[in-house]
């Protein structure tokens, strides 16, 4: 009996997520037709030669594995790219959710009807695909002439995202009881925050899980590569291909596991640029890439003519009393000045998290201020502008002179939020300002804002310290995988020159038990070197993606995990050198 239960419930599942797949292969803007004839066909074809090359050529079988691999992620992608699509979407829609909602609660507390809410937030294209969702719905309403909430259910059986289809639900039901939008609003801002609260948990503990899966991966693979060097020389095989193909596969899972990272990730950037109003900081990130990126080029330069002969003026030269440099040495001193915008970045970017920290304290004063005082913004900042709130006390300073100068006070704040660089900082300010020019309470604005920025930093602080975690976890990994690398290779160096010492000195043909003939040492050292220096890149990858900060702070990373591999490398093959000298 449970036999047939446990069958009943698979034949259940498999038929749900077949009917969600057909699903989102209608809500594709290309007809399903067109789709299945130039995409869907073809990766078939693709997957079918590929197998049919694995069973034909003639090539080991670690180098065979990987092309039908090749093949089947093709038709994979192929198969399940609708579905994809339909859960990008469903992430950008739930990505900005609260911010959208905080920013119709205080639109709903100025003097606009609630038509001009969702028309004003329709116009906003900060709020991606969530703005396009606003403008069915307004097209609804105003085209069809439909009724809100007529409007509102029809859009919430449309939509992809649960969270905005339930969001949806409730408040054509609410509307269409009598209910104003903004008592629901502000009724619903807590739960909102909890539900935003917990999908970013919830997405914190998958990249945890995926944390302990990465680290189960990297160990295995690890283990083929260190297999895959030292075995030929037992076998006799073609080390290269061999190595070379288990490089490709160690390659393959660690984009996979860093495309898993990206995808898992909350989306909370930290930064804002707005390209029409540049800072000081900006000026000062800019200049320090440059400097850095050209002397990598010139030290790359230099590293590839030097180390094949074009030119007599290599790494090694810059250096005083040193005449030659291992291998490793050759990829890491390029990167190094990488280290310079890596650095003026880490030093910018605590000052706009620095910001972020004071900015709800601001502006809950700034709004209780102007609404006891009954003054204006520029008033009130002439007593706020002596006050403490850290870094962020020079931008209020000059937010104060801008609009005391009689700045149009939408572009005193915008200089004001593109000078704090901060995302959230621009976010709420332009929520506050466009609340008040409407009409609202600035009280009642500052402490919405201040609250939902605390939930916000909350937040940050748990996944900063998943952050944490996921470095610490890299870096050891990064030295670990490193050493295991070079010890495979330094052990078939020692077992090559162990057997030429038996041929000569001996008389005795070792080349029955071991052939170091087939190795190349410096071309599987070169591919070994590629492949920790891919690894450190990939790593510092996650990291700035599992952060959410700037692009240029993966270079410092990128170099620190570089310079580990290099030094791991060159001490193990040094340690293994000394050992066996001793023994």
């Amino acid at each position: 009996m449970s036999t047939d239960n446990s069958s009943a419930t698979l034949n259940l599942t498999l038929s749900e997520n077949l009917q969600s797949l057909l699903q989102s292969y209608r809500q594709m803007q290309m007809p399903m037709g067109q789709y299945v004839s130039f995409i869907l066909i073809p990766s078939i074809g693709f997957f079918v030669v590929t197998v049919v090359l694995s069973l034909v050529l003639s090539f080991p079988m670690m180098v065979r594995v990987p092309i039908p691999l090749l093949g089947s992620l093709a038709l994979f992608s192929a198969v399940f790219y609708p579905k994809i699509l339909l859960s990008q979407r469903q992430r950008q829609l739930d990505n900005r959710f609260h911010l959208m909602v905080t920013h119709m609660t205080i639109l709903s507390t100025t003097k606009i009807d609630r038509m001009e809410v969702f028309r004003t937030l329709a116009d906003d294209d900060e709020y991606g695909e969530l703005s396009n969702e606003l403008r069915r719905i307004v097209e609804l309403v105003d085209t069809w002439n439909q009724s809100l909430d007529d409007a509102l259910r029809r859009r919430s059986n449309e939509v992809p995202s649960e969270t905005l289809a339930d969001f949806f639900e409730r408040l054509a039901y609410t509307m269409g009881a009598g209910q104003s939008l903004r008592e629901y609003l502000l009724t619903e801002q807590e739960q909102i925050l909890e539900n935003y609260a917990t999908v970013y948990e919830s997405s914190l503990e998958n990249i945890e899980v995926m944390k302990d899966l990465y680290l189960s991966m990297v160990l295995s693979m690890t283990f083929a590569l260190v297999f895959a060097v030292v075995l030929p020389v037992l076998t006799g095989t073609e080390p290269t291909l061999t190595v070379s193909a288990v490089i490709l596969l160690y390659i393959f899972v660690q984009t996979g596991f860093f495309l898993a990272m990206r995808s898992l990730s909350p989306y909370d950037p930290l930064w804002y640029h707005p390209d029409e109003k540049p800072s000081a900081v900006e000026s000062t990130i800019t200049r320090s890439f440059y400097v850095g990126v050209g002397l990598t080029g010139i030290l790359l330069v230099l590293s590839v003519t030097g180390i094949t002969g074009l030119s007599p003026i290599g790494l090694p030269t810059l250096i005083p009393g040193i005449s030659t440099l291992p291998l490793p040495f050759y990829a890491v001193i390029p990167v190094t000045p990488l280290l310079i915008p890596g650095l003026v970045l880490n030093k910018a970017e605590k000052r706009v998290k620095a910001r972020d920290q004071e900015f709800p304290s601001f502006i809950r004063a700034l709004g209780t201020t102007e609404a006891v005082k009954q003054s204006t913004s520029s008033d009130v900042l002439s007593t706020l502008r002596n006050k403490d709130f850290g870094p962020l006390s020079e931008n209020i300073d000059d937010l104060y002179k801008r609009l005391n100068m009689r700045i149009e006070p939408v572009e005193a704040w915008r200089y004001f939020t593109a000078d704090c660089r901060s995302y959230l900082i621009q976010t709420f300010s332009e929520m506050y300002l466009m609340g008040r020019e409407m009409g609202g309470n600035p009280q009642l604005l500052g402490e919405l804002i201040s609250e939902n920025m605390n939930r916000v930093l909350q937040l940050r602080e748990q996944r900063k310290q998943a952050t944490t975690t996921l470095i610490g976890l890299l870096y050891g990994m990064t030295a670990a995988s490193t050493f295991a690398f070079f010890i495979g290779l330094e052990v078939v160096n020692v077992l090559s020159n162990l057997g030429l010492d038996l041929n000569t000195s001996a008389g005795v043909d070792v080349g029955q038990i071991i052939r170091p003939d087939v190795y190349n040492i410096p071309l599987i050292e070169f591919l070994l070197v590629v492949v920790i220096m891919f690894s450190a890149m990939l790593s510092a990858l996650m990291v700035r993606t599992v952060d959410g900060g700037h692009k240029v702070n993966t270079y410092m990373h990128f170099v620190l995990l570089s310079w580990i591999s290099s030094l791991v490398a060159i001490f193990t093959r040094w340690l293994i050198n000394t050992f066996l000298a001793v023994g």
